[in-house]
């Protein structure tokens, strides 16, 4: 299928040996090979299997394939000429085989120009994709420019966006670059070769091995410290071509060329991420999303659209990397695109759809598949007049139960099909049977315990005051059953800095009463009646206690803490009360008391850049992977609240809420009055959200691939069983497949997430998730159906668990890597033939280099001894339990024009792109990344917005004190950011 791409050239347009024509032979293996899986010994690159890219497939919804004249088209969309600068360099060697036709000698092929996937690995680098932090905090200022946006000639289907690549030298400190999109065939980049047209931005030369200004034709060092024949690539994305980025020059080029002074590429006229999603929002923005299309492309989760289940589940539940799996491993392998998922399968679903239908089947319990025992979905196909139906997994064919049978119609359809929601929805719940229970009795009512560090540092500040009194109303708004008056849900209170104090709230008593557990070695709970209370029934006594903690502790001078006991603390009073739930635990400092699971300061910053570095991520193991397993064995959820003035090892005392479908907060350097509503928002929200307990899930999948690694929150004891303790609307899991036979294009591919839990209030419910996706044997259909910002999820988790094992260097080398030899198996397979210069990228795809991008200079993977330890490790525990939609709007921040906001209407500016070049000395813009918010002042504001915004005559007149807080009230009040604000 001809298909446009897009395009960009290096400096000077100089043609290079090995790609567009493929002269030197694409499909030989290169000199070292990098694309092996992490922990995976390397692979080499095998060409495609003759024969099997070319032929068009029917569709899967029975309709026609497109027509497909041939595999290559001449129409491709260049943005101006493209001569050569300069005459192409003499080849000193014979003349090397047209496209098409194989190389006279792979020796010969690799000697001559580096392997086509290097090559493109080389002009990734001057895009600035493995960088790796070397001015972490600094933001490259980019040109500016007036030029129009450049239309790009492409006919993307309905459910994809039409993206663009964001502007070169995006890059902002901790924050990284861009969201996703989806379109069809590829887009053209204007040239950036000499002989283009001239753009309008200010020419900066480019940047050096340490950000130092490099004069054109002088050498450019390697990774090693020598140089690199030829100058770097100029790439969109490109922040100055830098040194040490990866292995990679350009082996066979001309040393130095003289010549003209390179010239940037108009900003405006790159895809920019910002325009990707504003196009998919102007398409497919409050439109209705059917699901009852097999493998079609989602609208972006940054589009406001409604979902209507039609069999197969909604996007809030489940995203794919790619919606057209690859037909066989050898074509996935080829590729190197990852296979995966991502579930949220608590996804907060809109008041204007439809909940989760609830089916009961009685004492029988659900309907399952006998051999693969797969749970009754709209996949299952009748026959036998009703009587039998075969699975849409295994195709075993199965008896229908007597009290389930029913006729079929004229087509082979239930005459219920449409008033069983399993036989018709995506997304449904049964409940359980007490076959699903432990011990086979019915689960009783969770319980929350709020925990709360006494010692002197937390009093000090007016933490714990400020605990006690949100705790007095925050009590009130438990979460309950969808109709119940009341949350059934008990709670309990504990209090501790080097011993723990439990407290008896028991309704019948006038004051609370504390018991003291000294003995922190053989943790046990003093007392079983009156510590898990019912909060309406002691609300008396409990609002009592809430008063009297903190005169209680108010001249405490203990600094001491202890941890892992007070985990342990938790999980035996919930295993008294035969219950699961949930440990709030507000701790402050690194636990060195006497105790068991005692730490000691193990940050040791000259690590940072070494083989050691790894072990700076890895927790303690030992009384934490003990206190772990019993979390999840009792259902123990642990959210974990921290408040550090120095290093306290997250590595370690994060690990249990990590493994038990917990959260993690951090506030360093607390102080109420500019941390504390922070804090209490978050604490609301994570008190509120909708949860289930001691849930186990498991994901099923038709024949010819299979589930084989999960990323998240979530305890593996098994290879298939994932396993948390609890699960909110926040967590989301990522389920990378493999296959392991060929997959038929007809009947697709098949997978269902099954989630057994326990709801609020103590019943037993199974979540089902369906997903039907379409399998070709042709990649150009996978690249068309891939969705950025689910890849960009899943390399993220997937790196971030690496690097527990493996050095950051490598980590970063891997992705890199991969990333080119995705792009350069589409130039091959799928692109129509360019000059042999450019950089083609899918249009699905050509704004995941951005995000590659940013990925790369996320705190976790910027090997820097300027951040701290702790924040490193703080981010990659955040990100692990990420959804698609949080990761988009990490990596790529919001930046928000203030200035041209109409404070008549409700509508929030347009985000422009996050670069430097954007920000106007007049204007006021605000960043946000779904973490953090920064507001950034022009020096020319004009006075009447500060008066607005800040109540004060001019920026002169700002202070630290007082004015961040009017502001923050004013965004408080306007409806329009609502939803934006989480933390100033």
């Amino acid at each position: 299928m001809s298909q446009q791409g897009y395009v960009a050239a290096p400096p000077y347009s100089q043609a290079q040996a090995g790609m567009g024509g493929y002269s030197a032979g694409f499909g030989n293996p290169p000199p070292q090979s990098h694309y092996g899986a992490y922990g995976s010994p390397p692979q080499g690159y095998s060409a495609p299997p003759t024969g099997v890219l070319k032929p068009p497939a029917s569709s899967s919804s029975g309709m026609p394939p497109p027509p497909v004249s041939s595999q290559y088209g001449a129409n491709i969309q260049q943005n101006g000429a493209h001569p050569h600068s300069f005459p192409p360099p003499v080849a000193s060697a014979p003349s090397m085989s047209p496209y098409g036709q194989p190389p006279q000698s792979a020796f010969y092929s690799m000697a001559q120009a580096p392997p086509p996937t290097q090559q493109l690995t080389n002009q990734m680098s001057a895009m600035n994709i493995g960088g790796y932090g070397q001015r972490p905090m600094q933001v490259p200022q980019s040109p500016s420019s007036s030029a129009a946006p450049q239309q790009y000639h492409t006919s993307p289907p309905p459910a994809m966006g039409h993206p663009p690549l964001s502007p070169p030298g995006q890059q902002l400190s901790s924050f990284g670059s861009p969201p996703p999109m989806a379109t069809m065939g590829s887009v053209a980049a204007p040239p950036m070769g000499m002989s283009g047209p001239p753009g309008p931005g200010v020419h900066q030369p480019p940047l050096g091995p340490q950000g130092y200004p490099q004069q054109p034709g002088s050498p450019i060092s390697g990774p090693y410290g020598a140089q690199m024949a030829g100058p770097q690539m100029a790439g969109p994305q490109m922040a100055g071509p830098q040194s040490g980025a990866f292995p990679g020059g350009f082996p066979g080029g001309p040393a130095q060329m003289a010549g003209p002074p390179q010239k940037k590429l108009d900003p405006d006229s790159i895809p920019s991420t910002t325009h990707v999603i504003e196009d998919d929002q102007a398409k497919r923005g409050g439109q209705v999303y059917v699901t009852n299309i097999r493998g079609q492309v989602p609208p972006l989760v940054t589009t406001d659209f409604t979902v209507q289940d039609q069999g197969n589940a909604s996007p809030r539940f489940m995203r794919c990397t790619t919606y057209s799996f690859p037909s066989t491993a050898d074509l996935a392998k080829q590729c190197k695109v990852p296979l995966a998922a991502i579930i949220k399968p608590f996804a907060t679903v809109p008041k204007n759809e439809t909940p989760l239908y609830i089916v009961n089947h009685g004492e029988t319990g659900p309907i399952r598949c006998n051999r693969c025992k797969a749970y009754m979905c709209p996949y299952m196909q009748f026959m036998d007049g009703g009587r039998r139906y075969q699975c849409g997994f295994c195709s075993c064919v199965n008896e229908v139960p007597v009290q389930y049978f029913q006729h079929l119609d004229h087509m082979g359809r239930r005459m219920d099909l449409y008033e069983r929601p399993e036989l018709s929805l995506g997304s449904y719940e049964f409940i359980a049977t007490l076959d699903y229970c432990k011990n086979n009795k019915p689960p009783n009512p969770p319980a929350y315990i709020f925990m709360i560090d006494v010692s002197y540092n937390n009093i000090k500040s007016g933490l714990v005051k400020l605990i006690c009194e949100e705790l007095k109303t925050l009590l009130d708004r438990l979460p309950k059953e969808e109709g119940a008056e009341t949350s059934p849900i008990k709670v309990g209170f504990v209090t501790y800095n080097k011993i723990l104090h439990f407290y008896n709230v028991k309704s019948a008593l006038a004051q609370p009463q504390m018991m003291v557990v000294s003995d922190v070695a053989e943790m046990f709970v003093p007392l079983l009646d009156g510590f898990l209370v019912n909060f309406q029934e002691s609300r008396a006594v409990v609002n009592n206690l809430l008063d009297q903690i903190p005169d209680m502790f108010a001249d405490t001078n203990e600094s001491e803490t202890v941890f892992a006991p007070v985990i342990q603390a938790g999980v035996e009073a919930l295993k008294a009360a035969e219950c699961s739930g949930k440990l709030f635990i507000f701790h402050s400092s690194i636990p060195t008391a006497e105790a068991p699971g005692k730490l000691k300061n193990r940050d040791d910053r000259k690590l940072v850049g070494t083989e050691k570095e790894k072990t700076l991520f890895q927790p303690l193991r030992g009384v934490y992977e003990q206190l772990t397993k019993d979390c999840v064995a009792q259902g123990c959820c642990v959210d974990l609240f921290l408040f550090p003035n120095q290093y306290v090892d997250i590595a370690t005392v994060g690990d249990v809420p990590s493994h038990t479908g917990g959260s993690i907060y951090k506030y360093s350097n607390f102080q109420v009055e500019v941390n504390g509503q922070q804090f209490v928002s978050d604490l609301r929200r994570d008190v509120e959200k909708s949860i289930g307990f001691d849930a186990i899930m498991r994901v099923r999948t038709g024949t010819g691939f299979r589930a084989t690694d999960f990323f998240g929150a979530v305890y593996m004891n098994n290879t298939t069983d994932v396993e948390m303790a609890a699960v909110d609307c926040d967590k989301a899991v990522t389920v990378e497949f493999k296959h392991d036979d060929t997959l038929s294009e007809e009947s697709g591919a098949v997978m269902q997430c099954a989630l057994l839990y326990t709801t609020i209030g103590g019943q037993r419910r199974l979540r089902i998730h369906n997903l039907s996706l379409n399998c070709s044997s042709q990649l150009s259909e996978l690249y068309k159906s891939c969705e950025t910002d689910a890849l960009i999820n899943f390399f993220a988790k997937s790196a971030y668990r690496a690097m527990l094992n493996q050095p950051l260097k490598t980590v970063r080398e891997i992705l890199v890597n991969q990333t080119a030899h995705m792009l350069a198996c589409y130039r091959k397979n799928c692109a129509s033939p360019s000059a042999a210069s450019q950089l083609i990228l899918p249009d699905a795809m050509k704004v995941f280099p951005v995000y590659m991008n940013s990925l790369l200079k996320t705190p976790t993977l910027v090997g820097s001894t300027e951040l701290s330890t702790d924040d490193r490790v703080f981010h990659r525990l955040l990100v692990n339990a990420m959804g698609v939609e949080e990761t988009q709007v990490l990596l790529y921040p919001r930046l928000i024009p203030l200035h041209t906001m109409d404070v008549s209407s409700d509508a929030i500016p347009a985000p422009v792109r996050c670069s430097e070049e954007r920000l106007s000395e007049s204007g006021i813009f605000l960043l946000e990344n779904g973490l953090s918010m920064f507001l950034w002042l022009g020096q020319a504001c004009p006075p009447d917005l500060i008066q607005n915004l800040f109540n004060v005559p001019s920026l002169g007149h700002l202070s630290s004190e007082g004015t961040e807080s009017f502001f923050l009230e004013g965004l408080l009040r306007n409806q329009k950011f609502s939803d934006l604000l989480i933390i100033f």
